[in-house]
Order: structure tokens, then sequence, then C-alpha cells
């Protein structure tokens, strides 16, 4: 597989191909690089606590603005208005947004302990910045994600002050808009919360780990070691597609990005071997969305998880395991299938290197991810500590190598790039933490929850399948970092009420809100691929839902099971695992349409709906009977099908 390319994210949008950010040159170009090198090196001293070694006294609030102000500076030098303004110079009216995001930021970072004592104050200059601040951040999420953000943030904003007027159990005192502007702005429930800080303190360490890893050629071992392991197969450039976006889409965490990088390789590999143009790009994006639900790393959303749980990172990844094996079983199968229908070949491999070769070279990237894993599940690191830990072990031992080695140049690059993915997502999280400030100071969390269990009545089911169907379409155009926190606050809590455990309730809600990125009408992952491979959006996102089959199912399968995610005996654990692995097989042939020979409609019917039995009802004990019907119906379909193969194969034969 080629290289991938180094471009940094952002550049252009990834579902229109417009240019969205400035290509400046000269001083302007230097302070936008300086910026984004500041923010990256800052945060990664703030994972590494450097601050109480150096014996630093600065309070969390105080970093977050600054980094607030650093980045939104950064975001309005570089990031256009309007994708027809020019993109060689800053006009002024950006320069002026620049400076009042650093007077935002540095009014925090030196007046916060006289905010502290007097938090409860209606002062002017609050009041203003908290305005201006709010303002900024609807401006930057309008540039880098249009006005569905904008009016979402609004939405909850304007509820805040009006929720007077709601009606029934909605019905609130409202606050201020005084008060509301400088809880959004000061508050650490708002601007300067949990979204901002996983980002600071360790979403920036992945990625710049994810950077320094492509920097040393890691990209180019990770590809080489799929292309060789799974090319050789039948569907092999779509099972190489599969396992290269999983691994690079568990250390990103972004579907969007990870299509956009993977896709211009793999899609079009995939249609040469003989996959049709929907079923390419939505092997893409159902590939590229698993990566989020992946482990170790799961981007953003399992670091946002510990931090709302309370909970180690090693128990949400130990939890999220078995679900994201189904999801790539599902997904496997159904490429495998889809390459015996069409009888597609393996790729070519007589000018690929040998696997000792691959292996050879770059078997030193397993050490740096052994430590991560092993100082965040073993030894309970900070995952920002463990992270930066990676970044250092890559670039110890990458040394070693010729063909890893670094240069200071491609290290810089790195620390840059990285604090140019970082913006976008300090956009997102700070709307996240000024959205979550809103439902705070109105009480919507509580009172949305209670009315959707009112809604469900005395059903468990049918409030986790209108759950599933509002995450679906709250997340609908959104980063999964925003899906997630306010799904946390607004519908989480309701599961509980019911006795679903915590982190099986948060998983649900973060799997459906994930499904969005491939759900129709808006889906974005679906989107970024069909701009990619130049195919019709409805027939590429209808072929995602169908690869992407398990994941509808899974969730439903370990709230009720909640061995699947660790939470059981032994006995239980393995129990449930292999009965929901045999049931995701069994569905995603029935999804595929395919065993032996084609599938009738009817047939494919039977073989899902055995599949789901099997998967979501519970096995040993008297209710135990569908899993029992399902499997035998199951295996009598292959055993048909296998047979009419061989008869057809019989008639074929004769003279």
């Amino acid at each position: 597989m080629a290289e991938r390319g180094s471009a940094p994210e952002g550049t252009v949008d990834a579902l229109t191909g417009v240019q969205k950010w400035r290509r400046l040159s000269g001083w302007p170009n230097l302070l936008k690089n300086v910026l984004l090198g500041a923010i990256t090196l800052l945060c990664a001293a703030w994972s590494l606590e450097i601050q109480h070694y150096v014996g630093i006294a600065i309070f969390k609030e105080q970093f977050l603005a600054l980094i607030f102000g650093l980045a939104m500076a950064a975001i309005f030098i570089g990031l256009k208005p309007t994708a027809s303004t020019a993109h060689d110079r800053v006009p002024l009216h950006d320069w002026l947004l620049a400076a009042m995001s650093l007077v935002c930021g540095l009014f925090v970072l030196f007046v916060y302990r006289d905010i502290v004592e007097t938090i409860g104050e209606l002062r002017p200059e609050r009041i203003a910045l908290g305005a201006i601040a709010v303002f900024l951040v609807f401006e930057a999420t309008r540039r880098a994600m249009g006005w569905t953000l904008v009016l979402l943030g609004a939405v909850f904003i304007a509820y805040s002050a009006l929720s007077h007027l709601a009606p029934g159990l909605l019905n609130v005192p409202s606050t201020s808009p005084e008060r509301i502007a400088i809880y959004l702005y000061l508050d650490n429930n708002a601007l300067l919360g949990i979204p901002l800080d996983v980002t600071t303190s360790i979403i920036v360490a992945f990625i710049l780990f994810g950077r320094v890893l492509f920097a040393a050629n890691g990209d180019r071992f990770l590809n080489d070691f799929a292309l060789v392991t799974m090319g050789k197969y039948r569907g092999g450039p779509a099972k190489v597609a599969v396992m290269a976006s999983s691994l690079f889409g568990t250390i990103s965490g972004s579907a969007v990005s990870n299509v956009v990088m993977d896709g211009p390789i793999t899609i079009p590999m995939m249609r040469r071997a003989g996959y049709s143009g929907p079923t390419a790009a939505g092997i893409e994006a159902v590939a590229s969305t698993g990566g989020q639900v992946m482990p170790p790393v799961m981007g953003i959303v399992a670091f946002l998880m510990i931090d709302i749980l309370q909970i180690s990172y090693g128990e949400v990844i130990l939890a999220a395991l078995l679900p994201a094996i189904m999801y790539y079983i599902a997904l496997f199968v159904q490429v495998d299938l889809e390459a015996a229908k069409q009888k597609l070949r393996p790729v070519e491999l007589s000018d690929a290197p040998s696997l000792g070769n691959i292996v050879g070279r770059g078997w030193i990237f397993v050490i740096p991810i052994f430590l991560l894993v092993w100082t965040l599940v073993v030894e309970h690191w900070q995952p920002g500590r463990s992270a930066m830990l990676a970044v250092g072990a890559t670039l110890a031992v990458s040394l070693f190598n010729p063909f890893t080695r670094p240069s200071l140049d491609k290290v810089w690059i790195a620390v840059r790039e990285t604090g140019q993915t970082v913006l976008e997502l300090v956009i997102v999280t700070a709307l996240a933490g000024m959205i979550i400030g809103a439902i705070q100071i109105s009480t919507l969390g509580f009172n949305f929850s209670l009315l959707l269990t009112q809604a469900a009545g005395e059903s468990g089911l049918v409030l986790l399948l209108m759950t599933a169907v509002v995450c679906i379409v709250l997340g609908m155009g959104m980063p999964s970092g925003v899906i997630y926190l306010m799904l946390a606050l607004l519908i989480a809590p309701a599961l509980v009420e019911t006795g679903i455990p915590r982190l099986a309730s948060h998983l649900f809600i973060f799997y459906f809100g994930m499904l969005s990125m491939i759900t129709p009408p808006i889906c974005i992952a679906v989107f970024a691929a069909c701009a990619v491979a130049g195919t019709n959006f409805w027939q590429t996102g209808w072929a995602a839902v169908r690869l992407g089959i398990a994941a509808y199912v899974v969730p439903f399968v370990f709230v009720y099971q909640p061995a699947l995610i660790f939470d059981g005996t032994t006995a239980e654990i393995v129990t449930v695992g292999a009965k929901t692995a045999i049931g995701v097989a069994v569905l995603a042939v029935g999804m595929a349409g395919y065993l032996f020979s084609p599938m009738s409609l009817a047939v494919q019917a039977v073989t899902a709906i055995c599949g789901i039995a099997i998967m979501v009802c519970p096995f040993g004990h008297p209710a135990s009977w569908p899993v029992i019907l399902g499997a035998a119906v199951a295996v009598g379909t292959i055993a048909w099908m296998q047979r009419r193969r061989s008869r057809e194969d019989g008639v074929g034969a004769r003279p």
C-alpha cells in the first residue's frame, strides 16, 4: 500500500473538498506555527505534570483558559470564514478575533484567584468576556463544521434562558443572560470543564504519539503488515482495508479523518479487485468508524467516559473489547462472503516485502505500544502520562534503524501537525463544554431523563429502543465526543434509573451515538467515503448499515447479558462471548445473502433472525429455547445451502 500523506488534517474539508484553512506565508505563517507548537508542547508538559516538578502553582482552569486562548487565536488566523475568502492572507477582522481570543484566555490565566473568591459577582468585564467567548466559539464552530452545531448550542443556551416558557416537565425557572454568560465562560462545568480538560491533558498526548509513530514510518509498518497478512486471501484488498483502518482508527479515534487518510489508498484498491463502489466505500466507512470502539485507544470518548464514570481506563477497554471484536467479526464475514459471491481474487503480492522483512524492521513499534497498554491497564498511570511515555519510547527505539529514524524536521512537523489537529478538537470540546454548562444550569438533564422514562412506561426494552433512536438522531452530523457528552447527560441517567449498570448504559449510548456516523440520512463517515470514492450516497449508506449490522444489536446483548463486557463469572463470559460470536457470524451470513451460493430473500431473513436470536436471548435457563431453536435452524440452513451447492456442482459437471 502507498504511504499515507502527511498533510495536516483539516486543510481540506473531508466532505466537500473545499479548502478551509489558509495557506499562509511569511510572519503570519510563522506566528501560527509558533502557536501550534506551543499548544502541543504545553499540553505535553501538562500531561507529564511538569508544573509540579518546577514549582509552578497553577489551577487547572488557568491552564485550560491559556490553551483555549492560544488555540482560538490560531483558529482565527488559519481558518477562513467562507469558502470564497482569500487563502493567502489574514484580514483585519480575523486578527481582531484572534486578539479577543487571547484576551479571553489570558484574563482567566492572570485573575483566576480573584475569580474563585468572587465567583458569584456579576462584574461587567466578566459578563462582556463571557458573551465574547460564546460568540468566538460559535463563530469558530460555524467556520469549521457549519451551522448545525451552532444551532444546537444556541438551542441549549436559549433553553436555559427561556425554560420558564417550556411545557410540562421541561418548565423550570430560567437563568438571567448575564449569569449564563459568566457560567459558560468561567465555570468548571462549562467551557473550562471535562471536554477541554480531557483534550488538553490526554488527547493531545495520544495525537502526538500517532504523529511521532508516523514520523518514524510506523504507518508503513502497519500498512505493510496488513497487506501481507490479509492480502493473500479472497477479498484481500477489503480485508487489508479493514485491518489498516481499524489499526489507524484506534489511534486517531476519528472516523472521518481515518476515511480521508486511508480511503484514497484502500477504496481504489478494493474497486480494482472487483468490489462495487458503494460496497468499497461502505467497507472503509464502517472499518474506520469501528476504530472508535476498538481498544486500546478508542479516541476521545473512552477518556471522557473514565472521567465521567470515575473508573480506570483498564475497566473501559476491557469492557469494550468483546463488543468491538463482534463488530469486526460481522464486517470480516461479510467482506469474505462478498468476495466469494463476486469470485474476487487476492492482492498481487509479488512486489510486496516478506512478512519476516516487515516484522524485522517494524517490531520495535511493539515496544511503545506495549508500554502504553501496560502502564494504562496494569500500572494505572494517567492516560496522558502513558501516552507521553509511548512518545518517548517511539523516539528512542526508532533511532537504532535508519529506516525508522526521524529527522528533526519530521519531529517538528509531528509537533506542528498535532497542534493543527488539536484546533478542531478545541472547537468541538469548547462547544461541548458550553452545551454541558447550559444543561447543568437549566437542570435539563434530569428533566429530560424523567420525560424519557415516563414515555417508555414500565418497559425496559421500549426505553432502550427509544434511547437507540434518540442517540442516532441527536448524533447525526456531530463529532463523537460531542455526541457522547450530550447523551451522557441527557439519556444515560434514564437508563441507570431502570437498573442498567452505569458502564453498560454509557457504552450503549456510545455505540448508538457512534452509529450516527454510518446511519443515513446524516452520516459523516459515509459522506467522507462517498467524497473519496465518488459513489451514490444512499447506496453507500445502506451498504454501510448492512456491513455494520452487529453494532446495532450488540449493545442490547451487553445490557441484558453483561458478561459480554466482562461483568460476570469466567464461565458466563466464555459462554456469552462464544454464543454472541456465533450469532454475529450467522447474522452476517444473512446480511451478505451468500453461503456456498446466493440466498433468496426469505432465506436471508430467516438466517438473520436466527443470528439475532442467538445473540440476544440468554442461554442456560428455561428461557433459552430461542437460542437453541435459532442455532438449529441456522445449522439446518447451512446444511441445506451446502447440499444445494453440491447438487448444482454435480449438475454443472455432467457432460
